[in-house]
């Protein structure tokens, strides 16, 4: 049997140390990739589940907004007109007053000029709120804005003037509400040709 000494047994164990050292550092390092990637996934899961959040909070206020601007809709179209009639309201109020006025009163001049005054009164309100009368007086017939009803044979109008206008038009910001119903002249050398 050799006898080993105390330098040959450190040696030894410093042998063994080394040889074995490699190995713990492989290890260690195997073990700290593995830390790392599990810090890097558990930040990753976080940061989706704060995207998800986030995605479901965006939703829920989208749907709100749907919901919030469908009511809004609703309440333009069901309160729209409140301020036209708003302003037609005092037109009511002096339209009862004037029934009243005549069921007392004889006097017919008074009466009538009550009634220019309301229609006057209404004509306002309807301005107001972009409604305007088409001007028809002497004008050439426009299908865009005329509706014939009849034909007038006239030697006083060209052919196609507007003769009489029987049924007021309106617009309204600009775009027709209603077409003039009026009568247009039809020259009586016209059918010859």
């Amino acid at each position: 049997m050799v006898k080993k000494t105390k330098k040959d047994i450190k040696d030894n164990i410093g042998a063994e140390a080394e040889a074995k050292a490699p190995l713990r550092t492989e290890e260690s390092k195997t073990q700290e990739v593995q830390d790392d990637q599990t810090l890097k996934l558990q930040e990753k899961v976080k940061e989706a589940a704060e995207n998800y959040d986030r995605y479901l909070r965006a939703i829920a206020e989208l749907d709100n907004y749907k919901k919030r601007a469908v009511k809004e809709k609703a309440d333009a179209i069901k309160y729209g007109n409140e301020t036209l009639i708003r302003d037609l309201l005092p037109l009511v109020d002096n339209i009862d007053r004037a029934l009243k006025h005549a069921e007392t009163s004889c006097d017919f001049e008074a009466f009538k000029k009550g009634l220019a005054m309301l229609h006057a009164q209404l004509i306002c309100s309807l301005e107001k709120h972009g409604v305007e009368a088409i001007d028809c007086a002497s004008k050439a017939f426009d299908p865009y804005y005329h509706e014939a009803l009849m034909q007038v044979v006239s030697t006083d109008h060209e052919t196609n003037q507007i003769v009489d206008e029987l049924e007021k038009g309106y617009l309204l910001n600009g775009r027709l509400l209603r077409p003039s119903k009026v009568s247009v002249c039809k020259r009586p050398d016209d059918g010859n040709q």
